[in-house]
């Protein structure tokens, strides 16, 4: 069975790998298309995004990202005059856009690099062996990505964990509220007892005292 278990894993792996193998493409970028090596990927946006981030800040290069409401370009992030030498001993600036695949598809990702040289795409200047170099870089991004997407879930699973854990600690002190409140209501209670026996008492006393007092009257 165990045999089994990690021959499934690697199977999964091994698929993983073959899928995500990075091609030419398009996407709009400085309102207009443009070419781009592109690759897609089995995970999370959000996993995919932050492993070439953390590729990037590995070789000393933090990438700035498009804001702006109105900005088309917004989500692109872009790294300046920078040196990837896997991909080219040349420095370019290198762009980013990270994809939901589809909207039903939400947990895979499609992966878009640019590469611009003063504003220019460079890739048509590319020739094969560039061409190979920046598809393996890509296509080499899986074991960061799949790091990245395990953090995720240990984050993830992490949250859950502590949102138990405050649920725990609020029904906990609700318990010592509710038993303060017991604590409190018996007392109330074991008072309530004594001030009615007392009442009865002084009751019983009173009518005494108003028999006695009727006994005095004349004829």
């Amino acid at each position: 069975m165990r045999k089994l278990m990690v021959s499934c894993v690697l199977c999964l792996l091994v698929n993983a790998a073959l899928n995500a193998q990075a091609y030419e493409g398009k996407i709009e970028f400085d309102k207009k298309k443009q070419a781009a090596f592109v690759i897609e990927l089995p995970y999370p946006p959000e996993a995919v995004a932050n492993a070439f981030v953390q590729r990037m800040d590995k070789l000393g290069y933090r990438g700035r990202e498009e804001k702006g409401l109105f900005n088309k370009d917004r989500g692109f992030r872009i790294y300046r005059n920078a040196y990837i030498t896997a991909i080219s001993d040349k420095k370019f600036d290198y762009i980013i856009n990270v994809e939901r695949k589809s909207r039903k598809e939400k947990d895979e990702a499609v992966l878009y690099l640019l590469v611009m040289d003063n504003d220019q795409n460079a890739i048509s200047n590319f020739d094969a062996a560039d061409m190979r170099r920046a598809k393996d870089f890509l296509n080499g991004l899986l074991p960061d990505v799949e790091a990245a997407n395990l953090e995720l879930e240990i984050r993830a699973q992490e949250e859950v964990v502590a949102k138990a854990e405050k649920k725990l600690r609020n029904l906990h002190d609700n318990k010592q509220e509710m038993e303060e409140k017991i604590r409190k209501l018996q007392k109330d209670i074991e008072d309530n007892v004594k001030d009615q026996e007392e009442t009865r008492k002084d009751i019983e006393n009173q009518k005494n005292i108003l028999e006695s007092l009727k006994l005095k009257r004349k004829g």
